[in-house]
């Protein structure tokens, strides 16, 4: 009974002591941060973000962790750094100016890093004096090629390198080295890999026209760590990184309903009160004219009138085109956007990469705190990678959703040429909770044609699965029972997804 306590009290002793960075996400793929007071290589191409992940740690140290910091920099000057991050929302220039971080630009002569007269020492007496003179915990060394560029035998470059990584370590720093991957290494030298502590690798890559950036923990002693590719992006509040792993299968149940906006269609769902799980994810998939956008504005609305706030993300429509295509159907926007309970964001997707659409929903979710999200349309987003890269961010973002207890509508726009709506076109069919697909029918031998809609599935609760006729006019929207003639063609455009009419049967 005795020895447990001391067992426990030595594991927790010799656990591996963290330094958050502050970075959002970043922190969660390495378990809260870099190596207190050992030294980390961040390895990257020119524009991957070494000297921003740099300049990012330190700012966030001093202002959330109470940690200040050292910038040498052996390139930039102090007004050049200012100006890399004027467009970013990071008071660089107020924490200088208020002591918190110290930024040292070391100009190197040529007989500074000749080989035969290389000497660190007097680097590491400037760089403990501006450790000492604001009392720094962490610093970062941009980059560490300029500092040994002059030196050739490796077995001085080893030992100059394990004396600056020992060096930090006795100052007791968290430290940041940046550094330029060469051919088979991760930097030029190849050998600082081998005696940090942890390694980090920055990627800026271009695919199809669009820039798109992947941050790896390549190495990490001690420590567990996210061993995939995350992606990151740069925006004006820094560098956020999107973790993959963040896509979990342990959010909470419920058995909460909320109405679809559409007392008819709410009257489809059986058991208890009708309408949508709360929490849950909704799809309605369809050709284009058959009111997928409408029932997203109908479902928007019933949150709003329960006094729930909605966030509405269009890639089609402006806000102002949205709001006047649904005023003829009795769907009013304006009341419900001034009294704060709807927001509507307008982007097209082909203006940012998959990860910046994930992160600027990541921010609106923190910002607004929604309870029900509308996406119009999902598959707008199909041309903007791989499918194995939707289906990743989709995945996500459903995790995002769910994991927040937002219930949340999409819908999807199936090709008119398509053999059947419920082939998932876009693969995401089995993360869908409940499925409705709308579809055109023809009715009186081609000489009318009609709106059908049916549910497929609704996990958990009971729903007709007949095709009903989808009416959109000046009083709403309703769902009306079908007639003999037009039962039969919906039953067959249900099984084969074709529009066809009575002659052609």
């Amino acid at each position: 009974m005795s020895k447990a306590p001391k067992k426990k009290s030595a594991s927790k002793h010799n656990q591996m002591q963290k330094c958050p960075t502050g970075i959002k996400g970043f922190d969660e793929i390495t378990e809260g941060g870099l190596p207190k007071n050992r030294t980390t290589l961040v390895s990257g191409g020119p524009g991957s973000g070494k000297t921003l992940l740099g300049i990012d740690f330190l700012i966030s140290g001093a202002i959330n962790f109470k940690e200040p910091g050292v910038f040498m920099s052996f390139e930039e000057t102090e007004d050049e750094l200012y100006k890399d991050v004027a467009s970013l929302n990071l008071d660089l220039k107020g924490l200088v100016s208020r002591k918190k971080i110290l930024i040292e630009h070391v100009v190197l002569e040529r007989k500074d890093i000749q080989e035969n007269d290389f000497n660190l020492e007097g680097l590491l007496i400037r760089l403990e004096h501006a450790i000492d003179t604001i009392g720094a915990k962490r610093v970062v060394l941009d980059s560490i090629e300029s500092l040994f560029a002059g030196i050739t035998d490796v077995g001085i470059l080893r030992l100059e390198i394990k004396r600056l990584f020992r060096w930090l370590k006795k100052k007791e720093v968290t430290a940041i080295v940046t550094g330029e991957p060469a051919k088979d290494s991760f930097t030029r030298h190849g050998l600082e890999e081998y005696i940090s502590d942890c390694i980090i690798l920055l990627d800026n890559r271009v695919k199809e026209q669009i820039s798109i950036r992947r941050i790896r923990i390549i190495k990490y002693r001690g420590s567990n760590h996210g061993t995939n590719e995350y992606p990151f992006v740069i925006d004006q509040e820094g560098l956020s990184v999107i973790p993959i792993t963040s896509a979990g299968l342990d959010q909470p149940g419920t058995s909460q309903k909320v109405s679809t906006g559409v007392p008819s269609l709410d009257k489809m769902f059986k058991g208890g009160k009708p309408g949508y799980t709360r929490g849950s994810t909704v799809l309605a998939s369809g050709t284009a004219g058959t009111g997928k956008t409408s029932l997203a504005a109908a479902f928007a609305v019933a949150s709003c009138k329960r006094g729930e706030r909605c966030l509405f993300l269009s890639y089609e429509e402006s806000s102002g085109q949205l709001i006047q295509n649904m005023s003829p159907i009795g769907i009013h926007f304006e009341p419900w956007i001034k009294k704060g309970l709807l927001k509507i964001v307008s982007t097209r997707p082909s203006f940012f990469g998959l990860e910046m659409h994930l992160l600027d929903l990541y921010k609106l979710i923190a910002e607004f705190k929604p309870k029900a999200v509308v996406i119009d349309p999902l598959t707008s987003l199909i041309g903007e990678g791989d499918q194995r890269e939707i289906r990743s961010m989709i995945t996500r973002m459903i995790d995002l959703l769910k994991s927040n207890g937002i219930t949340s509508f999409f819908t999807s726009l199936v090709s008119s040429a398509s053999q059947n709506d419920t082939s998932g076109e876009i693969g995401v069919s089995s993360l869908i909770d409940t499925w409705i697909v709308v579809r055109e029918l023809e009715e009186d031998i081609g000489k009318k044609r009609i709106r059908g809609l049916f549910i497929v599935k609704s996990r958990g609760t009971g729903h007709e699965s007949d095709v009903h006729k989808l009416v959109l006019s000046d009083d709403g929207i309703k769902l009306m029972p079908m007639d003999n003639r037009s039962t039969a063609v919906a039953n067959k455009v249900k099984k084969t997804g074709k529009v066809v009419s009575e002659d052609a049967k």
